[in-house]
């Protein structure tokens, strides 16, 4: 009988553990290639935005807002299939699948950085300061697939030389590669990690007959201005903050009182010109910016082409999308489309809310 409790008790212990790290894996693994979007968090802009030095003292807030993006675990999986505001994606949905991790960050660090430059040129050019555009490289996007370089650069690399010839523009630049002789083998200076290194490879022919890289190029340039302005956007990736960024620069550099100490949030890519674009996760930034409790909402009123209709006969513009969400969650928030920074300034001078 004693052996018989025993071997029960050895058993039942040895389920027990087996029980404890099926859950702990149910709870905390990560499963390969999905991932989960969800709503982030909305984050008040005075503790990234500083102007001559000083932060944002005035009453309410500017709030920039997020989704949150992570691998899915088997536990997240399945309360994504209650949660209307959970998107489940596959790895691929999200980047190319040549594209590693890190890669994929290194793109949104750079969408990030772009923003914070066309929202500073599109806040001083609505505030009529001064200001220039300073030329600091070619980040490094993506590769042709018959590139000499694939094998050398990576995306995120800063081209600054090509044969230790400094340019004032990437169009300059361009023209100088297109201008070298058939297969001409060159020597590129690009920055990694703070590090200058140097990469040779043969031009190649391109599609339209020209000599290039073979490689997908983007403008990295830096904003100089009498204001000196400064932003610190810490872990936070991508182009959407554009907007919010423009008005709170504004209101710091105006010293206007747009906010009459109220929340307010909103989202949208920004062009230095001050046009707001279309972004993704619309949905799921009204409801963070409703949590936070946020009582205006700027959303980006694009226009839906034919083009994009026919390959997506479901697609929405993002100021319909965001009204559909306020309806959902109840929200007294109000949603207000702009397709300029201009429309937000001008929308939030003439109410007081």
């Amino acid at each position: 009988m004693r052996k018989k409790n025993h071997s029960q008790r050895f058993i039942a212990f040895i389920l027990g553990i087996v029980t404890f790290f099926a859950l702990l894996l149910f709870f905390t693994l990560p499963l390969q290639n999905i991932f989960i979007e969800s709503p982030g968090t909305a984050d008040n802009l005075k503790k990234f935005v500083t102007v001559q030095g000083k932060k944002d003292k005035q009453n309410g807030a500017f709030m920039l807002t997020t989704v949150r993006l992570g691998p899915a675990t088997p536990f997240e999986l399945l309360m994504a299939q209650f949660n209307p505001f959970d998107e489940i994606m596959s790895r691929n949905e999200l980047m190319d699948a040549n594209t590693t991790n890190e890669q994929y960050n290194l793109l949104q660090d750079y969408y990030m950085q772009t923003a914070q430059n066309n929202a500073k040129q599109a806040a001083l050019k609505l505030a009529n300061e001064p200001y220039s555009v300073k030329y600091e490289g070619i980040y490094v996007m993506d590769f042709a697939e018959r590139s000499n370089f694939k094998t050398q650069l990576q995306i995120g690399d800063l081209i600054t030389e090509i044969n230790g010839k400094k340019f004032n523009s990437s169009q300059e630049m361009i023209q100088y590669i297109q201008k070298q002789p058939k297969n001409k083998e060159v020597t590129v200076t690009y920055q990694r990690n703070d590090k200058t290194k140097q990469a040779r490879g043969k031009l190649e022919t391109l599609a339209n007959g020209k000599q290039g890289l073979g490689v997908i190029l983007v403008t990295k340039t830096k904003v100089n201005s009498a204001q000196h302005i400064e932003i610190d956007a810490k872990n936070i990736g991508g182009p959407s903050a554009g907007l919010m960024f423009t008005l709170e620069i504004y209101e710091m550099v105006t010293h206007k009182n747009l906010r009459h100490g109220q929340k307010i949030a909103g989202t949208g890519e920004i062009t230095p010109q001050g046009q707001v674009e279309r972004i993704g996760g619309i949905d799921k930034k009204v409801v963070a910016a409703s949590k936070a409790g946020a009582v205006i909402f700027f959303a980006p009123d694009d226009v839906i082409t034919k083009e994009m209709k026919k390959a997506d006969p479901h697609i929405k513009s993002n100021y319909q999308e965001a009204k559909e969400t306020a309806a959902k969650i109840n929200t007294k928030m109000k949603i207000v489309p702009v397709r300029t920074a201009k429309e937000a300034i001008d929308y939030l001078e003439k109410t007081k809310e």
